[in-house]
């Protein structure tokens, strides 16, 4: 039972490593780029898949929280602390003594201190952590549209905070995010030399993800999620708690979210305001909705599918009215999800029936 649980991870393991020869062999690794940022966005949709397909709750605000994670990061480690330094600011001299600030040059020569990445990224995760409980407790309350408004408006603020504010660098973004190190010479970077590195980097991310919603889904947690989905009254009679449990899986799939944001920041080198934008927000749901709400795989199969796909360009100026249009058509004929179809489900049966 426990070996039959773990086959596909194993087989998502060994799809990712295929892909990675398929493209070697064949001279296309240029496709590893799209490929890597296609994982890292496979992060914040199976976290949001929990919240949806497990804790029934609709959040429209899920690219508010990749930015909150990205944006917290960026800033972090592109503020130039130098001159700080050199008046002898005493915050800036603790942390300095501390290891926490890193020492490096611009391409023009120029001094340059800024935090650790690795710091930011914890500062990132914290602050999530605590937007997510501030808004989930009271937001959480609600049920239905209501709900999907609430955050559909938490969304929107985030987005016109990045674009406002100056040091989140207004419309502009961004840019000049250095590498994430991790060990060695290895770091979470665009750079073409370190690009099949940074492919299974996420690959791996990627995988220890899903081990742990899988573990979270089939535990007592995820047990507890099913009813809360299934009849929240009921579960709540029968001394489920439920408030508790649905905020502690929203915060849980803000942190995949805000995780994903920095890791894919520091990837790409940078990010934008449209990476909080409303319509990211929109997309993720449709494509969980797609895979299928209750369906970790289903969502992160799609997932993988639709992003790489768009990021490839394959959709053009229509990329928006694509995905809305899929999710029209996906809530008219499969609202279970495209694999919850009849003929799909009695093929995966059989299948199950073999194994």
């Amino acid at each position: 039972m426990a070996l039959k649980k773990h086959l596909p991870i194993a087989g998502l393991g060994l799809a990712l490593i295929g892909v990675q020869l398929i493209t070697a062999a064949t001279g296309s690794d240029y496709y590893l780029t799209q490929l890597t940022m296609t994982a890292y966005l496979g992060l914040l949709i199976i976290g949001l898949c929990l919240v949806m397909g497990y804790a029934g709750q609709i959040s429209l605000g899920h690219a508010g929280f990749f930015g909150i994670g990205g944006y917290t990061s960026a800033a972090l480690t592109t503020v130039n602390l130098s001159n700080a330094l050199a008046s002898g600011q005493p915050v800036v001299r603790t942390l300095d003594s501390l290891g926490i600030l890193v020492h490096g040059q611009n391409i023009y020569g120029e001094t340059l201190l800024y935090i650790h990445p690795w710091v930011a990224c914890l500062a990132a995760i914290i602050a999530t952590t605590v937007i997510a409980f501030a808004i989930g407790i009271p937001v959480l309350k609600l049920k239905g549209h209501y709900l999907a408004m609430a955050t559909l408006g938490f969304g929107i603020i985030i987005y016109r905070i990045v674009l406002a504010v100056e040091i989140f660098g207004e419309a502009d973004g961004i840019s000049d995010v250095p590498p994430f190190p991790l060990i060695a010479n290895i770091a979470i970077t665009g750079d073409i030399d370190q690009r099949v590195a940074n492919y299974y980097i996420s690959a791996i991310v990627l995988i220890i993800g899903m081990i742990l919603l899988q573990n979270l889904i089939h535990s007592r947690v995820g047990r507890a999620l099913t009813a809360i989905h299934g009849a929240e009254d009921a579960a709540d009679a029968m001394g489920v708690n439920t408030a508790k449990y649905k905020l502690y899986t929203f915060v849980v799939s803000a942190v995949f979210a805000s995780l994903a944001g920095v890791l894919l920041t520091h990837y790409t080198g940078g990010i934008s305001p449209s990476d909080a934008g409303v319509m990211k927000s929109i997309r993720f749901v449709a494509i969980v909705a797609i895979g299928g709400m209750a369906s970790l795989w289903g969502a992160l199969s799609i997932g993988l599918i639709l992003n790489f796909m768009s990021l490839r360009g394959l959709f053009g100026s229509y990329d928006d009215a694509v995905f809305g249009t899929i999710l029209i058509i996906i809530m008219l004929f499969a609202p279970d999800g495209i694999l919850r179809l009849p003929f799909l489900q009695k093929l995966m049966d059989r299948r199950g029936d073999k194994s």
